[in-house]
This record gives C-alpha cells, structure tokens and sequence, in this order.
C-alpha cells in the first residue's frame, strides 16, 4: 500500500473512532417519558411501541382553560402511533390531529421534540420541552 493510501487509512479510521462516541450519544437519546407544548396547556406521555422501536405518545393532561369538547376527546388517547425511525432521533408515522390522521414526524434534539403532522400541503407543527 503506497505511503498516502496508508495515511488516508490511519486518517479514516482516526475519525470513525471519534465519530463513534458522538453517534452513540446521539442513539443514547431517548423521547420516551412526560413532553409539555411550549405553551404548557397539554402533556404528552411518549413511549416506545410495536417492536419497541416504534414511538407512540398519549395525551395525558390538559390546562383547565384548553378543555374544550374538541380536546377532550383526544385525552388519554395515542395521538402518535407506530412511528418508525427513519434516522437517528427521527421518526415518521401517523398523527391524529383535529378529528384526521395526518402523516407526521417527529424530531428530538436534547429536551426539544418537535411534532408536524401534514395533509397534502397543509402542515400542522408543535414542539414540547421535556418534563
């Protein structure tokens, strides 16, 4: 092997080994546990599903002034199902929003989580803050 080719080798495997550490961190992040939306009018319980890959979160609890019929009836109900990872700390599955089923994804960046749920071009987004 020519003297450049074996450094580029050394140079590669240098940064796989540092990389390693930081993608094993970014793995390690886990939604799972109590979401509030930035306003703090609703939490969110946010576990693993299906074949404990998949996301799923509940509404567990409104603020008195949101609890409207319409919210009411979201309450105590998966409102996120069988999300699947579709890269590190994402994940696509279905949302229900408003009385639909919309496609979503859902991002988590340290104690952030953000939700968006879309129906052809029209799009819905929230982000929570991690109790």
């Amino acid at each position: 092997m020519p003297f450049y080719a074996r450094r580029i080798a050394a140079a590669a495997a240098a940064l796989a080994l540092l990389a390693t550490p930081t993608l094993a961190a970014d793995i390690a992040k886990s939604p799972v546990g109590v979401w509030q939306t930035e306003q703090g009018d609703a939490r969110f319980r946010v576990s693993l599903c299906g074949d404990g890959k998949q996301l799923c979160a509940k509404l567990t609890w409104l603020r008195q002034d949101v609890r409207s019929a319409e919210n009411l009836r979201y309450l105590n109900k998966y409102v996120v199902q069988g999300a699947m990872p579709v890269q590190v700390n994402k994940w696509r599955g279905t949302v229900s929003y408003n009385g639909e089923t919309l496609s979503g994804s859902v991002t988590l960046a340290g104690d952030v989580m953000s939700l968006q749920g879309c129906k052809g071009i029209f799009c819905q987004s929230m982000s929570f803050q991690r109790l």
